[in-house]
């Protein structure tokens, strides 16, 4: 924590959404109330049914999960999400640290396992790992292309972007919208 940045590492947050899921109402206060501050969406949920149908219809960056929900166990219910969108990342939160429970959870795929109660020292170091975690995701997903253009074409497309006070890049992805659509 000593080399973190604090407000760095809130700028990346705030470009991230969240899933809370905590079944305990006043641990659901403090961490959302926490959560609030570093991500740009949080959406709380203490139920299967809720958790599931905010997991498709927001698709959040990360969810934190409570493993001791009641009605269902932790590691189906993160199996659940998993089949929803197999590259979620998921972090789980619990008290109890069973052995069998974390192994399965590891080998489903789990980001982290934090041990509550969850100190600040620890919260800071994980929102740190998420946010790299979410940069390498995003890197693999962008794809790089290059285009080279004849030089009256580069000449038009250079003075438009000029015009427009734009990119170059901007009116090539325009014009190969339009050529597209």
């Amino acid at each position: 924590m000593d080399n973190i940045d604090i407000v760095d590492l809130s700028q990346e947050t705030k470009k991230l959404s969240a899933q809370l899921i905590e079944s305990d109402p006043l641990t659901q206060e403090v961490l959302s109330s926490t959560f609030k501050n570093f991500f740009n969406q949080l959406d709380v949920t203490s139920n299967v049914k809720d958790t599931l149908r905010c997991c498709k219809e927001n698709k959040p960056d990360v969810i934190f999960i409570d493993l001791d929900i009641s009605n269902i166990d932790g590691v189906e219910l993160v199996s659940k999400i998993y089949e929803i969108n197999p590259k979620q990342i998921v972090v789980a939160l619990s008290s109890n640290q069973e052995i069998e429970q974390i192994s399965k959870l590891i080998q489903l795929g789990i980001a982290s396992f934090v041990q509550k109660p969850v100190d600040t020292k620890k919260a800071i170091e994980l929102l740190s790992n998420i946010t790299k975690i979410v940069a390498k995701k995003k890197a693999i997903e962008t794809k790089t292309f290059s285009i080279s253009l004849p030089v009256d074409v580069y000449d038009m497309v250079h003075e438009n972007a000029k015009a427009e006070s734009i990119s170059k890049n901007a009116i090539i992805i325009r014009g190969l919208r339009n050529f597209y659509t």
